[in-house]
């Protein structure tokens, strides 16, 4: 039987009647009050076990009261509630010391659940909270899977873990990176960033580690390396499945040992940096192929973050135009608003290019369109591909090659005018030969003899190309 006496501080009497319910059906003594004051009687006192606290009460802010708390009753957790549910939110309440942070309307068994690990967890010390916060949010969004998204953050931004962030291109895997580091405790140090697809492979040992004068030909001078950039700060390494395997060894060897050795050199170097590492490819597949050491990957995969796409979290849209829609207003453009007909298009539109794709698409509606509302028949034109809309299927057949062009369109249209990273040619060639593969299999049933016959491919070589592309194989006939 649970065991505890939880203290809950909400102004909103609803909200206070469905959790006293709520966690005396779990078996727990439930005492409520709808001010801060009353709850600070009960904290003073030396009653309760826990303290569930709404941010916004009537005679006081609920995240002053948390180092209050802790000063005088360090042993008592306090979970946060909050209808501004923010990113920042959730850090300022990390940086307070909340036990954890409840974004409001919330799931009674997650609360539950919260609770029942508040009351066993052991003690934490945590660092004094930064006199400071920057009033700019640094990633926009408000749907669900957005909110686990800053509750992690705000956790890890107390800790030094390696993190990686997994994602397709321009869902914002750098933003979360900058907010890991900029609410951190390496903060007031250097943040850099390096694109391993953007980087000639022989040259990225020596742009992460630099090299001495005469490590090679044009080494006239030393050259300093990212790690010494970044030393005490964080080192965000982005498509870190592009880099090459010599240099994924030397990685491994600072993760492992906290040291490394510059290109032609021999001493080594020690080095305090974060890595924060980021991919929008599946790096288990990578390992599969020979591709990736699956002990960097380990070290590197400490905490492992997952971005949905932008499909996925549709209801941040219209949040995201506005943002984008102030962003270009700051940068000297007249001000606009997009038409509630035209923000339903935008959701319903599958958005390849994510959360980078939708920013271009607004600043390029804010200089062309000269109205003050952007209409839905132009963002639709803008948008160019109705095929992708869901209701605008067309009974004609689409040939191969249209489809291809029309995704590489899409990928060119993702960096905003700029060239893509190196490697188009293998991430065309495997976005097309999966899909390929798995048709065939699915028309003879699993039947990998009569797949590899219609493919013109030798068995073996079907084999492999199942195991590198990780394809699973439904058997409806027996295998010849």
């Amino acid at each position: 039987m649970p065991d505890g006496v939880i203290l809950i501080a909400d102004d909103d009497s609803a909200i206070r009647t469905v959790l006293n319910q709520a966690l005396v059906r779990a078996g727990y003594d439930v005492r409520t009050t709808g001010s801060a004051a009353g709850l600070w009687r009960w904290v003073a006192a030396g009653e309760g076990n826990l303290v569930i606290t709404d941010v916004v009460l009537p005679d006081e802010n609920g995240f002053d009261l948390i180092p209050r708390i802790k000063r005088i009753r360090p042993e008592l957790h306090v979970v946060v509630m909050s209808a501004q549910n923010t990113i920042l939110t959730a850090i300022a309440a990390a940086e307070r010391g909340a036990f954890d942070y409840l974004p409001k309307p919330f799931d009674l068994k997650e609360l539950t659940a919260i609770v029942a690990r508040a009351l066993s967890a052991p003690e934490k010390k945590r660092e004094p909270a930064p006199g400071e916060t920057d009033d700019r949010l640094p990633i926009i969004g408000r749907s669900a899977a957005m909110q686990e998204i800053y509750r992690v953050i705000a956790r890890l931004t107390q800790s030094d873990l390696t993190v990686t962030i997994a994602g397709e291109s321009g869902t914002g895997k750098e933003l979360v990176a900058r907010a890991l580091h900029d609410y951190g405790r390496r903060k007031h140090r250097a943040f850099v960033a390096v694109n391993m697809a953007a980087i000639p492979k022989e040259l990225v040992e020596s742009e992460l580690f630099g090299h001495e004068r005469g490590a090679f030909a044009g080494a006239i001078n030393r050259g300093i390396g990212r790690f010494e950039q970044a030393e005490g700060g964080t080192l965000f390494l982005d498509e870190i499945g592009d880099m090459p395997m010599e240099a994924q060894t030397r990685l491994l060897r600072v993760l492992q040992q906290g040291e490394y050795t510059s290109v032609g050199g021999r001493a080594p170097i020690s080095t305090d940096v974060r890595i924060i590492a980021a991919t929008n490819r599946d790096l288990r597949q990578l390992i599969q192929r020979g591709l990736f050491r699956e002990d960097l990957y380990y070290r590197l995969n400490v905490v492992p973050l997952r971005l949905p796409p932008l499909r996925e979290r549709a209801e941040d849209i219209p949040d995201l135009v506005r943002h984008f829609l102030r962003r270009a207003e700051e940068q000297g453009l007249p001000p606009k608003r997009v038409d509630a007909d035209a923000i339903d298009v935008l959701k319903r539109y599958r958005w390849p290019g994510n959360v980078r794709e939708l920013e271009n698409l607004i600043r390029r509606l804010a200089v062309l369109h000269s109205g003050d509302a952007i209409p839905a028949a132009l963002v639709t034109q803008e948008l160019s591909e109705p095929e992708r809309m869901p209701g605008a299927d067309s009974a004609e057949p689409i040939s191969l090659s249209a489809m291809v062009e029309r995704h590489l369109a899409s990928v060119f249209k993702e960096y905003g005018g700029e060239l893509p990273p190196p490697g188009l040619y293998d991430r065309v060639l495997a976005e097309v030969e999966r899909p390929l593969l798995s048709i065939c299999l699915g028309a003879t049933r699993g039947n990998q003899i009569r797949a590899a016959h219609l493919l013109g491919l030798n068995r073996n070589t079907l084999r492999k190309k199942i195991r590198d592309l990780g394809l699973e194989v439904i058997r409806g006939l027996k295998a010849e």
